[in-house]
């Protein structure tokens, strides 16, 4: 699969990275558990439904396939395909799921439309939006990394170089829901006296459009009509940047998208102010240890108080802009970007002239950070590659790295006095601690560190890179006495990768989703 680029024939690479994907899915959540997988010299093989399936592999934990995959067929090797695939899995799994084939499709028909329509639309110019855009095979331990519900969705794709105007609401003050920092708002479009500005995401307006008529007739809320220039999504859709304010704005998408309907759940709106408030000393601390390390508050929210329905669906969560918070000559790019084909294009300068010199710096940036917020702060980040951003200099060395998306971000159960918040904001905000670790390692080290040294690499080994990922946390468990999680880590305990085939088969919230055991690339290290 050397073919898989973002300039390939858009069917043929949607299908290929479909089949890669789930592929993926079979090694580490199907055919894994079962002792159903062996390695054998550039192959990776696995049986599925007692079919024995194989595909020459580089990239370590992350699992790159070059050349097309293959089935064991009256003792000759076949080309395979997803759907073939799919079926092998439905019937491993006992095709309880009628589901799972039209997922599967419609996310490689998503693919390929994203492919297509990329190539009537330029890129943004800016070169951290450009990141943004480049996700377009989505995660690549996925079944159905693309799968949207809702129709109209690929004007709004960020994948598709979208852009588009935002809808503007007028909130009648007496039922404004608002806390924190949500001035900026105001600068969007002047509202009417006794209203506030709330701008809406155009596709979430469509499908609230009844429970809106009765507001929008009674005058509780009136339409301004939409905004003076195009918003830009960044790549989890929903969220897009505002260039007027250099702002960005999450808002709620009832849709959907591979794993979750997205929407700001309205203790997720309050949960986002009070972390703020929580982690800026937090942070403060964490960049005066490790300079160069920064994080994109979300100072308020707005919303219409008019029932639980509109009150999330209307909510919108101000963000800082990463410009906002780069020193000056630091670009921002998506560390998400850097894991797609070719993601080292995006990097000024294009791939790095010292691959091992730009990794050390790379994890340098990354990893401390986010174990000391855990080890010491009881702060449980989210660092996977769509929460990331890294900040180059001109040469496009590593030299910031900027967390965002308080979503995911918790607090350690027992660490924090949660005392004064209600309870199901409290309870949204925090982690016990085995869960907050196993979410940080699966994040930092499966989702995120393998990739980028998977495309880093390219199809040459990891080893050295890993190697050099261990002595920069060596380094970091040392500074602080060996702490048993860091030690265990860098020992070889297995990882925890989160089980994304798992939790679609059954059909079962995102949040319910569990973890399955992986290889520890730093084992052969210890």
């Amino acid at each position: 699969m050397t073919s898989l680029a973002l300039d390939s024939c858009p069917v043929t690479a949607a299908e290929e990275a479909s089949l890669a994907a789930l592929l993926r899915c079979c090694v580490r959540e199907v055919a894994g558990p079962r002792g159903q997988v062996w390695h054998a010299g550039p192959y990776v093989l696995l049986r599925v439904a007692d079919t024995l399936l194989r595909g020459r592999t580089h990239g370590g934990l992350a699992l790159r396939f070059d050349g097309r995959p293959e089935w064991l067929d009256r003792g000759c090797w076949q080309p395979l395909d997803a759907d073939r695939l799919v079926g092998l899995v439905e019937t491993e799994l006992g095709g309880t799921n009628e589901e799972f084939a039209a997922q599967v499709g419609a996310s490689r028909e998503a693919m390929a439309a994203l492919l297509t329509a990329r190539r009537r639309t330029p890129a943004p110019a800016d070169p951290w939006l450009a990141s943004e855009q480049r996700l377009v095979f989505g995660h690549p331990f996925h079944p159905s990394p693309k799968a949207r519900d809702g129709a109209g969705w690929l004007r709004y794709a960020p994948e598709a170089h979208a852009s588009f105007p935002l809808r503007l609401l007028g909130v009648r003050d007496d039922v404004l829901a608002e806390a924190g920092e949500t001035g900026p708002l105001d600068d969007l479009a002047p509202a009417p006296p006794g209203y506030s500005t709330l701008p809406a995401h155009p596709w979430q307006l469509d499908l609230l459009a009844a429970e809106l008529a009765a507001p929008l007739a009674d005058g509780r809320l009136v339409d301004l009509g939409y905004g003076s220039r195009p918003a830009i999504p960044t790549s989890s859709v929903r969220t897009v940047y505002e260039p007027r304010l250099d702002r960005c704005l999450k808002f709620s998408l009832d849709v959907r998208i591979t794993n979750c309907v997205r929407k700001n759940s309205w203790y997720e709106l309050a949960g986002a102010v009070e972390l703020t408030r929580r982690l800026g000393p937090v942070f403060e601390e964490l960049s005066a240890a490790f300079p160069g390390t920064g994080w994109l508050p979300e100072p308020g929210y707005r919303s219409a108080d008019l029932g639980v329905r509109l009150l999330e669906g209307l909510g919108v969560i101000i963000r800082a802009s990463p410009w906002s918070v780069c020193r000056p000559g630091v670009t921002p790019l998506l560390s998400g970007a850097l894991a797609v084909p070719e993601g080292f294009r995006a990097v000024p300068g294009g791939p790095p002239a010292d691959p091992v010199r730009w990794w050390r710096a790379y994890v340098e940036r990354v990893a401390p950070p986010v174990l000391e917020a855990y080890l010491n702060h009881g702060v449980v980040l989210e660092p996977h590659l769509q929460n990331v951003l890294v900040g180059v200099d001109a040469s496009g060395l590593p030299v910031e790295a900027v967390f965002r998306d308080l979503e995911g971000t918790k607090l350690v159960a027992g660490r924090h006095d949660l005392s004064g918040l209600p309870g199901r904001v409290a309870e949204a905000l925090t982690y016990d601690p085995g869960s907050g670790w196993d979410r940080v390692v699966y994040c930092l080290m499966v989702n995120h560190l393998a990739e980028v040294a998977a495309s880093l690499a390219g199809t040459g080994s990891v080893r050295e890179l890993w190697a050099v990922a261990g002595g920069v946390l060596a380094g970091y468990a040392g500074s602080l006495g060996w702490p048993p999680p860091l030690a265990d880590l860098l020992a070889g305990a297995p990882l925890p990768a989160k089980a994304n085939l798992s939790v679609r088969w059954a059909r079962s919230a995102d949040r319910s989703a569990g973890y399955v055991p992986v290889a520890n690339p730093l084992a052969v290290l210890s």
